[in-house]
């Protein structure tokens, strides 16, 4: 049967933005995440995704919502899932969450087309990580190197410049492609991001799938997909190291819940869908370094509710992710984040000194840490003590800070340089041979000139 001609017209329940039809029994073979076309009596006709399919009953999610439409309204199965389109005509362009453009761009209705949802690549396909995306971020590339195929979620709080550090992270990333997946974005933030692509000259290279705040709640759980989708094809077929730029996945959790809370679906900790782990993980395992072609990698955003690392979201990210960076105080901390890849480049396809510089200043940093502590209970501060404490404000404000650039090699060199100035050589317990090579030379002081009278004399 051809389910495009396939119509329900007993639509049995009406809830939020819930759409439950009874079937006929000869249902043409609707599957889960299949699309309709709901023409209400009162309104336009709109999109709807099947979300769950119960015996007789089919549950369908409007993207418009249910306003317009009444238990008389007329249903038309279309037989196939979301599609966006794909081509090189795309790069540059926005689109809503349902994957219709958002710009004022020419329209791609004569592009091909592609599913959203496709199974994730066979493991046999995928290659070891040994590439490094530079960022020019130091507390990245320094301290937790972003490596290709690497899922990686910023840990934030509301408030955190984590945008604006994404943004810069999309422009200065030595990747081929970014797709950028926006999630409950309010308009503000979304001019932001196509503002700051279009001002660095990088929106000829870049995707915007952007759901904005006063959209609809199942486009914002498609977000990712359609992002992804578009991604993966980039990176096989055209072999581009593609970087996904998510934001924010805990807008796209809370939508999960608001659709299972209308399903009437049993929920889970603290109100959250019972497979939230597996949703999460469907979309992170996306990010991989394909046999033969290019690479998809993810960097997320992940807030925080009341900074709290045990809420379910950043909780489950945890867990399927490889490590994480965590921003708080405008500041990267480098003792909550973690890149569990870095070592798979560090010193390979980096500089030699890369490890060591590495390790020695967070040790130091450490230390130095432990001193602020002695000098806020009024403990007795040794020389050494007080060199730690101008070490610590050097290094927050040259490394830590969001705001900082720097190319990968300038920042090892300024690691050497802030050394230099608050320690001595013996002080560092490095290798002597790197100590040799790269701590900077003592600075000669400058002979003062003669007078001009005491020379005549």
């Amino acid at each position: 049967m051809d389910t495009t001609l396939l119509r329900y017209t007993e639509v049995v329940e009406i809830v939020g933005d819930i759409l439950r039809v009874r079937s006929s029994g000869d249902d043409g073979g609707i599957r889960f995440g299949d699309l309709a076309r709901v023409e209400g009596q009162d309104g336009p006709a709109s999109l709807a995704q099947v979300i769950g399919i119960d015996r007789d009953i089919v549950t369908l999610q409007l993207f418009a919502g249910t306003r317009g439409v009444s238990t008389g309204a007329s249903v038309r199965f279309l037989g196939h899932p979301l599609q966006v389109p794909y081509s090189a005509n795309i790069l540059g362009r926005q689109f809503r969450g349902d994957g219709s453009s958002r710009d004022a761009g020419p329209a791609l209705d004569q592009e091909p087309r592609i599913p959203i949802r496709v199974a994730t690549v066979n493991p046999v396909r995928r290659v070891l990580a040994s590439r490094m995306i530079r960022t020019d971020v130091p507390m990245i590339d320094v301290f937790n190197c972003l490596v290709e195929s690497q899922k990686i979620p910023i840990f934030s709080v509301a408030g955190e410049p984590f945008n604006p550090l994404l943004a810069r992270i999309g422009i200065q990333a030595d990747a081929d492609i970014v797709v950028f997946g926006g999630m409950g974005l309010i308009f503000d933030d979304f001019h932001a991001f196509r503002s700051a692509f279009e001002e660095a000259g990088v929106l000829s290279r870049t995707v915007m799938f952007v759901n904005l705040a006063s959209d609809s709640v199942v486009e914002r759980i498609l977000v990712p997909d359609l992002a992804l989708a578009v991604a993966e094809r980039f990176a096989v077929e055209e072999g581009k190291r593609v970087l996904v730029l998510l934001t924010d996945m805990t807008a796209f959790a809370d939508a999960l819940k608001e659709v299972g809370i209308a399903m009437d679906q049993v929920p889970s900790n603290r109100g959250y869908p019972g497979d939230l782990y597996s949703q999460l993980a469907r979309r992170y395992e996306k990010a991989c370094d394909f046999q033969g072609a290019g690479s998809v990698t993810i960097l997320s955003v992940t807030t925080m509710p009341g900074d709290d690392i045990t809420h379910p979201v950043p909780d489950n990210t945890g867990y399927i992710t490889e490590g994480q960076l965590y921003l708080h105080d405008g500041l990267i901390d480098p003792f909550g984040s973690l890149s569990r890849l870095k070592q798979h480049v560090i010193g390979k396809v980096t500089r030699e000194d890369h490890g060591q510089i590495m390790n020695t200043l967070i040790r130091l940093y450490a230390a130095a840490r432990d001193a602020e502590q002695k000098q806020a209970m009024a403990f007795e501060l040794s020389a050494y003590d007080q060199r730690l404490l101008r070490f610590g404000r050097l290094f927050r404000e040259r490394f830590m800070d969001v705001r900082v650039s720097l190319p990968l090699e300038e920042a090892l060199d300024l690691c050497w340089q802030t050394l230099a100035e608050c320690f001595e050589p013996r002080d560092l317990l490095m290798k002597q041979s790197l100590i040799d090579k790269y701590f900077p030379a003592p600075k000669q002081a400058a002979r003062p000139e003669t007078p001009a009278r005491e020379a005549e004399t």
